[in-house]
């Protein structure tokens, strides 16, 4: 989790071993969090666990340290507060922002429906798709690459639900859509499928943004 200090995680490790946490409260007083940890720990919903949902344990967090019954009621009848939950992008969004990462589904499969309408197919169906044919793909970039022998290719692997694709675009189309491919955190890319040698790639010559999509891009050198 970014922002979460290792000394901080050492004790949520040793106090847990020593007893289960009872609520928000308890935790709070035997691990003592900052602020900025203990709300994101709410925000990533580290404390389902204790029965709360993520606004709830938001709430409850902005309660702790406080006088008055607010605090009281809040941590004594276990309710939510008179908050709707996140919604899933919303979790999705939350994930991404505090933990780089998400249990829960994948960006893609909340965008699944529409992108089967625009033609989009998954990574794992290219499989069955022959060499030749045109396609289209999209996923969160995990992957940017321009090595120096490469003769000016650029080398995309998007991720969607279902695994890796991987994209190349020749030297022409990468400086004509320069800006776009080397900072959208999701594309759609539309192309030849290449099967060779027993790698798949498509040849990409056409480029999209992904609009709305919930996660970040990877960079991996």
């Amino acid at each position: 989790m970014r922002g979460l200090t290792e000394a901080c995680a050492r004790r949520v490790e040793t106090e847990r071993a020593r007893a289960p946490f009872r609520s928000v409260e308890d935790f709070t007083a035997r691990v003592a969090p900052s602020r900025a940890e203990l709300t994101a720990l709410a925000e990533v919903g580290a404390f389902a666990g204790l029965g709360r949902t993520r606004r709830g344990a938001l709430w409850q967090v902005e309660a702790i340290g406080r006088s008055g019954p607010l605090f009281t009621t809040a941590e004594s009848d276990g309710d939510d507060a008179p908050l709707d939950d996140m919604t899933e992008r919303e979790r999705l969004a939350a994930d991404y922002r505090v933990a780089g990462l998400t249990t829960g589904r994948h960006p893609l499969a909340l965008r699944r429906a529409a992108l089967d309408r625009a033609g989009v197919v998954t990574a794992r169906a290219l499989d069955a798709l022959p060499h030749g044919r045109r396609v289209r793909i999209a996923g969160t970039v995990v992957v940017r690459q321009r090595p120096g022998t490469a003769k000016g290719f650029f080398f995309l692997t998007l991720e969607d639900e279902t695994g890796l694709s991987n994209a190349i675009v020749s030297p022409k189309h990468f400086e004509a859509h320069r800006a776009l491919l080397v900072s959208a955190p999701a594309l759609v890319l539309d192309g030849r499928l290449q099967k060779l040698e027993g790698t798949v790639s498509v040849k990409a010559d056409r480029f999209f943004l992904l609009d709305e999509a919930a996660a970040p891009s990877h960079d991996f050198h």
